[in-house]
């Protein structure tokens, strides 16, 4: 039998539920509906972190167990790179973060017995030099249609990244060294229960 359920991802990411159950957390999930739009003027950090809590709130209206909401933007030059709508804006996208650096931020939110907390991961991302040739390529093959930035880096974009500054599984979609501090704040147990929930040394 599958392990109960201890947390509940607010989330349909199935990136998400994979990378929490490398590390033994089994969830429910419920994805919740909120408006993602950016506000005028909204800093990256706020945006991911406001998202984060929103979403992990709404999620805490229809469950019990503590909740994890979170949300990951892709930077480049101060500008939030939402999904591209199309093979052009994929490519101009992929155009303007090959051969440099972006930044990738991920919030995350969990409730529970401690209230509500928090954290914002920034990881630096390289890309090398992308020919047309390739990001032509890389758009049939779907799997950039809905992705932040236009890209995955757990997929067939590996190959684009020269090497990355920060959390690999922030950019995936959760960073889960500052994720499993949450929760075990929050008493949630990692491990499949094997390792005691409570504040991690």
């Amino acid at each position: 039998m599958p392990p109960d359920p201890v947390l509940c991802l607010a989330s349909a990411s199935p990136r998400r539920r994979d990378l929490l159950a490398t590390i033994g957390v089994a969830v429910e999930v419920r994805p919740v509906d909120i408006d993602e739009t950016p506000g005028a003027g909204e800093a990256a950090h706020d945006y991911v972190l406001r998202l984060a809590r929103e979403k992990a709130l709404a999620g805490a209206r229809h469950s019990a167990l503590p909740v994890l909401g979170s949300d990951t933007a892709v930077v480049c030059d101060g500008a939030i790179l939402g999904k591209p709508a199309g093979c052009e804006q994929a490519a101009t996208m992929l155009r303007g973060l090959a051969g440099r650096a972006h930044e990738v931020l991920t919030g995350v939110a969990v409730t529970g017995p401690a209230g509500l907390l928090t954290a914002c991961v920034t990881t630096r991302v390289f890309l090398r030099p992308i020919s047309d040739a390739e990001l032509a390529a890389y758009w049939a093959t779907g799997e950039p249609a809905d992705k932040a930035g236009g890209y995955a880096i757990q997929g067939l974009a590996a190959v684009f990244v020269e090497h990355i500054e920060g959390s690999h599984s922030a950019v995936v979609g959760l960073p889960l060294f500052e994720t499993a501090e949450l929760m075990a704040r929050q008493g949630v147990p990692l491990w499949n229960g094997a390792l005691p929930s409570g504040p991690m040394s």
